[in-house]
């Protein structure tokens, strides 16, 4: 089987590990299903996430680390030669997976700096053919205004996810869907979502392992992310309650929409996965 496993809530929470999933994803590992690794995540290149991985014991290969910054690059160098240059309002890392798949990308905050010098907004930002949205601690005016610009002069809107907040260990902060929804107002356009409840991060991981729908499990911890986005990629899918939902949470979700197994721990999730693939 490919294993399609998130991780905010379900690999770790913050810094610390999820007590056994490590351990349940290398036993799998070892015999024989793939692990992939599908998170709405855009602020890091895939790279930053091997040593925590390694770290705690966690089975892994790069290409098959896919956040929503590596799937948004990716679909976006689908399009060319529709496509070549990319605004991206967020973080180096998104910047770094834009350019490791050959796009001529530049980040918001440059652009704002070429438009706070006197630069035209879509000018400064050198008439890009898409916009990225996602998550940018830096986030400022000016770069808003580069961002808006470029989208209304007919830049593709493409936003990472739709994530309004996001758990950090000092609670819960602004995520890349706040700033998607900011611009969405001020450009009366719906963007583009790559990130789960859609089904194109799962699809892109699937591509990547070079893997079928039906030979696929979404394992995650979110009734809202995780399990609407295995239904759209006709993915079973199994909800491990060790993150933001809940057996409550679970209780209203309609038959039509139920993951295919729940599991409160990693002995359950190791159980679950015995009945899926055996």
């Amino acid at each position: 089987m490919l294993l399609l496993v998130d991780l905010d809530g379900t690999v770790w929470h913050g810094t610390i590990p999820v007590p056994g999933v490590a351990a349940v994803l290398a036993d799998r590992a070892s015999r024989g299903d793939t692990v992939a690794y599908v998170t709405n995540n855009a602020m890091y290149h895939r790279e930053a996430y091997l040593p925590r991985l390694a770290a705690i014991g966690a089975p892994f290969t790069i290409e098959l680390i896919i956040t929503t910054a590596r799937a948004t690059a990716l679909y976006l160098a689908s399009l060319r030669p529709a496509v070549e240059r990319v605004l991206a309002l967020g973080t180096d890392g998104l910047l770094r997976e834009l350019r490791d798949v050959g796009l001529d990308a530049i980040n918001a905050g440059e652009a704002a700096t070429r438009f706070r010098a006197g630069a035209d907004p879509v000018e400064a930002s050198r008439h890009p053919q898409a916009v990225v949205v996602s998550l940018d601690r830096e986030l400022d005016y000016d770069r808003l205004v580069v961002s808006m610009a470029s989208i209304r002069a007919g830049a593709l809107f493409i936003a990472t996810n739709r994530d309004p907040v996001y758990q950090t260990e000092r609670g819960l902060q602004p995520g890349a869907g706040s700033v998607v929804a900011a611009l969405e107002t001020m450009t009366a356009i719906v963007p583009f979502s790559i990130g789960k409840p859609e089904p194109h991060l799962l699809e892109a991981a699937m591509h990547a392992a070079g893997r079928a729908p039906d030979d696929a499990v979404m394992i995650g911890d979110s009734l809202w992310a995780d399990i609407p986005a295995a239904g759209a990629a006709g993915v079973r899918s199994i909800l491990l309650l060790t993150g933001v939902s809940t057996a409550d949470h679970l209780a209203a979700v309609p038959p039509g929409e139920r993951p295919t197994a729940v599991a409160r721990d990693a002995a359950e999730l190791a159980a679950a996965l015995d009945a899926l693939g055996g």
